[in-house]
This record gives structure tokens, C-alpha cells and sequence, in this order.
């Protein structure tokens, strides 16, 4: 005998249903955001090291200092666009940027956001000057400089905290992405020197001298307590995953910098501190640069080497091919540097050929980005 229900009765039963139903997963806002890890930064970094190396090479071509403020400006408009979508990261995608934070292989990443702040902002002195005037420029790198430098040093405690307490990495794991949040005081060292000639005299510019000195010294020892442990990984190991092959690149980049570094504050030091030590730091930045660039060439064949080889055996594009460009850009800034102060042509060459291979990288790692991104390949979830 068929029953019929009550309309009541249903509407009850309907009620009663939804209250013991599990709630449903809320929809996400901007589910693009999702996967948009601080990796992206490193593209900020690539188009800012362009302008600011190609502003300072010895040598200079017709419309090359306009093409840097083309750069320059690209680089800027690319950091705001990118702090606003890791910004809706974070508001939207919480749980993801948290485990972004606990990922050994994505913290380090972290680091890219001082340096991307820092090239932009040392990158408005260089050349941006020249399109929104001084005074803009000399406030806005004061902020960029500021930030990024608090960043650096924060994220230099903090990711290497994370490593040995949360991370638990093993020796397999090592990569020359463990540098990347070491690297970004080295960042502030080379780039804090363009602010001091916009300083008081006297203790002021003194202050940012030795300051600048000093991120140096965290970088650089940070940076020599990790280099063995990625050396051994790679000899003991054997080569890295293919995706993983360009980070090799990214060894470049405190060896570069650094070079970079001492150049820029010998220069400003008869600025801002007294004899013997300004003649002393010149001299410094001679001895120390000269050795740090011959490893670096070392190390950059090394790397092509082994790109060369992960080329041949089906290696894909992926994000880390912007580790080609900024740290290829420092060395450039690190050559010209020696140029200035050794006046020897060869150190000038070998900055100009530098760069013409940091523009083909560029050329390359932004072709195949915005291919992806209009794929939608990389925005994905990862496989």
C-alpha cells in the first residue's frame, strides 16, 4: 500500500536532513590565488637586475639607458601587481600560505620578496629618477630599502629556524634554493650605498656604511656554512631533478652580490668614514672581488654545464628558470664594479658579455611565462 506524505511533514524530514548533513566546504575567493607561491618574486628580481645592470655597464649604447627605464618600470608595475595578488594569498588562501611557510621546498622562496623589493627600489635610483624626479626617487627607494632589508633579515632567521625545527629536511634534500633567504641581506649591502650620498655627514652616512658592511658579513658566513652542504649534496648524490637544474644558477647570486657589495661601499667610503680605513676598503674591494669572480666563473660553467646535459634529457620549463637571470645579473654588477676600480678592459668585456647573456636568459624565462600563464599551466595545482 503506497503512503503519501504530508507537505509538512516532507518540509520536517527535508529540515531535519540538512541538520545532521556535514556543512559543505565554503567556495573560495580567487581560486587562481590558490597556488601563487613567493617563488613569482624571482620574476621581479630577473626584469629590475636588468635595468640596473644595464645602467651601469662601462659601456653604453645609443637608447640603452631608455630601455633600462623601460625595464625599470616593467619591474616596478610587475612588484605591485604581484604584492597584491600574495597579498589576496594570504587573505583568501591562508591554510595554502601556511603550508607554503612549513614546505622545505617553498619557504626558502620567501626570501625572493626582500630582493624583489630591494632591486626595485635600488633600481629607482639608477635609472627611475630619471622619470619621476629625485626627491620620488630618494623616498621611494628610502621605503623599499627599508622594508626589504627588514624582511631580509627576518626571513634569514626565520627560514633556517623552520629548517632545523618544523622542515625536517634530510641531506637528499639540499638545493641551492637554501640560499635564496640567505642571499637577501647581501641584496641590502650592495644596494643601501645609493642611499648614503643622500645622507647627513658625519655619523649618518657612517652609520649606513658599516651597517651595510655588516648585512655583509651575515650573508657571507651564512652563505659558507651552506655552499659545502650543497656541494656535497650534488658529488655525493649526483645531479639535481631536471625542474631543479637551473636553481644551480642560483649559487651565482652571493658571489655576485658580494662582489657587487664591496665595490659599491668603496666607493661611497671616503664619503663616509676617515683615513686609513676608506683607502683600506678600497683596497678590500680588490682582493676580495677578483677571487669571488673566478669561483663565480667557475661555478657558471659548471652550471651551464649541467643545464646543458638536463637539456638533453627532456627538461621542461618551470618557474625555476628565473634563477638564470638576477643572480647572472649580479655578476654583471660585480664586474663592472672591478672594472671601476682596476681599470682593466677585461673585467669591462667581461661585463658586457654578461649581460648580453642575462638578456637572453630574460628573454627566454619571460617568453615561456607567459606562454604558461595563458595556458594556465602555471597557476595550477602542482601534480
Amino acid at each position: 500500500m503506497a503512503t503519501i506524505a504530508h507537505p509538512r511533514q516532507t518540509h520536517e524530514v527535508h529540515q531535519a536532513d540538512r541538520a545532521h548533513r556535514p556543512a559543505t566546504t565554503p567556495r573560495r575567493s580567487f581560486p587562481a590565488l590558490r597556488h601563487l607561491g613567493p617563488n613569482w618574486y624571482a620574476s621581479v628580481m630577473g626584469t629590475a637586475i636588468i635595468a640596473n645592470a644595464g645602467a651601469t655597464l662601462p659601456y653604453q649604447l645609443p637608447g640603452q639607458r631608455v630601455a633600462c627605464q623601460a625595464f625599470w618600470a616593467l619591474s616596478a608595475a610587475a612588484l605591485l601587481v604581484l604584492l597584491t595578488a600574495r597579498a589576496g594569498h594570504w587573505l583568501h588562501h591562508r591554510d595554502q600560505a601556511r603550508a607554503h611557510l612549513l614546505d622545505p621546498a617553498v619557504a626558502p622562496f620567501y626570501g625572493c620578496l626582500s630582493m624583489a623589493l630591494l632591486a626595485v627600489g635600488g633600481g629607482t635610483l639608477i635609472v627611475g629618477k630619471d622619470l619621476i624626479g629625485l626627491r620620488a626617487a630618494i623616498a621611494a627607494d628610502t621605503v623599499l630599502f627599508a622594508a626589504g632589508t627588514a624582511i631580509g633579515l627576518a626571513m634569514a632567521v626565520v627560514v633556517p629556524y623552520l629548517m632545523v625545527v618544523r622542515h625536517k629536511v634530510e641531506h637528499a634534500q639540499a638545493s641551492p634554493v637554501w640560499l635564496l633567504p640567505l642571499v637577501a641581506p647581501m641584496v641590502s649591502a650592495a644596494l643601501g650605498p645609493l642611499l648614503i650620498p643622500h645622507l647627513p655627514e658625519g655619523q649618518p652616512r657612517e652609520a649606513m656604511l658599516l651597517a651595510c658592511y655588516a648585512m655583509f658579513g651575515v650573508s657571507l658566513l651564512a652563505t659558507l656554512l651552506m655552499l659545502p652542504l650543497i656541494f656535497g649534496r650534488l658529488v655525493l648524490g649526483g645531479p639535481l631533478p631536471l625542474a631543479l637544474t637551473p636553481t644551480l644558477f642560483l649559487v651565482l647570486g652571493p658571489l655576485g652580490q658580494s662582489t657587487t657589495a664591496v665595490n659599491q661601499l668603496a666607493d661611497m667610503a671616503p664619503r663616509s668614514i676617515g683615513a686609513p680605513y676608506a683607502d683600506g676598503l678600497s683596497a678590500f674591494a680588490v682582493v676580495y672581488g677578483v677571487p669571488v669572480m673566478g669561483f663565480a666563473l667557475l661555478w657558471l660553467a659548471l652550471a651551464v654545464a649541467m643545464l646543458v646535459r638536463a637539456a638533453r634529457r627532456g627538461m621542461g620549463f618551470a618557474m625555476t628558470w628565473w634563477a638564470l637571470t638576477f643572480p647572472v645579473g649580479t655578476c654583471v654588477t660585480g664586474a663592472a664594479g672591478l672594472a671601476r676600480h682596476t681599470g682593466l678592459d677585461a673585467f669591462a668585456w667581461l661585463a658586457a658579455a654578461l649581460f648580453v647573456l642575462l638578456v637572453a636568459a630574460w628573454l627566454t624565462a619571460a617568453f615561456h611565462t607567459l606562454r604558461g600563464l595563458a595556458a594556465g599551466r602555471l597557476l595550477a595545482a602542482p601534480r
